[in-house]
């Protein structure tokens, strides 16, 4: 089984490529989907964040992103100690997902993880694929989103892995700009290419992170 890691930086378009792959029949794992259930009332996050964070937690007792991601901005450290605590949780999910769609017969799959670069997950990935657009349309897509200002823009674009290290690393990069036909087909080319492709990955990396073996990262 094949595994894409999809990628890219803040408002590069990176839901839309996912959503495409999903119409061409790639399963695809959503990172940020993992997470929103982690954090719901019951999650198994909500609980560990919660007495880690507690003025992030909710009244039904989940944890509230946005206040969340107010309290950890600009704290490295606080970043930090929700990333041990999330990230674990999250690649199981990501596992489960895998073993999943392996028993399914799949022979690709798609892991939609916005920090791939970031985090150190590439070794896990067999072919990267990052979707990137001009920084003006990232900038004009980032500053519709509710509560995002300039300032906080620049802080996120400081904290992410530049986009031309990214496409320089990426074995595809889709441009994602006005022309949606030009990012769909971009998206079919990908998933005609590696068709035939066999993955590396899985299961060995996955079930024995400690295994050497070609880290990329």
């Amino acid at each position: 089984m094949l595994i894409l890691g999809l990628t890219g930086s803040i408002a590069m378009g990176k839901s839309h490529a996912a959503r495409l792959f999903r119409a061409f029949g790639i399963p695809v794992c959503d990172a940020d989907a993992l997470v929103h259930d982690l954090f719901r009332p019951g999650g198994a996050a909500a609980g560990p964040v919660g007495e880690a964070f507690p003025e992030a937690v909710d009244p039904m007792g989940g944890i509230d992103r946005r206040r969340l991601g107010r309290i950890v901005f600009g704290d490295r450290a606080a970043l930090r100690r929700l990333e041990a605590l999330v990230h674990p949780l999250v690649r199981e999910a990501q596992r489960r997902f895998l073993e999943a769609q392996c028993r399914a017969g799949r022979r690709m799959v798609v892991l939609d993880i916005p920090l791939l670069f970031e985090t150190g997950g590439l070794w896990r990935v067999d072919r990267v694929v990052v979707v990137s657009a001009h920084p003006l349309v990232q900038e004009q897509r980032a500053l519709r989103r509710p509560g995002m200002t300039p300032d906080r823009l620049g802080a996120i674009r400081a904290e992410q892995t530049p986009d031309w290290v990214k496409r320089q690393r990426a074995d595809f990069v889709i441009a994602s700009g006005a022309d949606r036909g030009r990012t769909a087909e971009a998206v079919a080319t990908v998933v005609h290419r590696l068709r035939n492709e066999r993955g590396r990955v899985w299961p060995e990396r996955w079930l024995d992170p400690s295994r050497p073996g070609g880290r990329r990262d």
